[in-house]
């Protein structure tokens, strides 16, 4: 599962700043209610991750019952949060 494709299967596009406030908004919920009844944990840290990138993912406690999905995310959040901007 790419970036790209949830991207697409969620927003209808690759490009998030060709989005209005309200496809983002719409998309986002849409991610929000596959992420809740997701069960396959792999496909779970990849929505999640998605809404992390987003700003509107749950917290850790809530998102993960298990220690080691909890840490997996804080390692990506980590990760995602230590990427610096490119240069312009």
């Amino acid at each position: 599962m790419g970036f790209d494709d949830l991207m697409r299967r969620y927003f209808g596009t690759a490009d998030i700043a060709g989005l209005s406030a309200a496809e983002l908004e719409a998309g986002s919920e849409r991610l929000a209610v596959d992420f809740g009844l997701e069960t396959d944990p792999a496909r779970r840290f990849a929505l999640w991750a998605l809404m992390h990138i987003l700003g509107g993912a749950p917290d850790l406690d809530v998102a993960f019952k298990d220690s080691a999905e909890r840490d997996a995310a804080r390692n990506f959040m980590d990760l995602y949060g230590g990427m610096a901007a490119p240069p312009q």
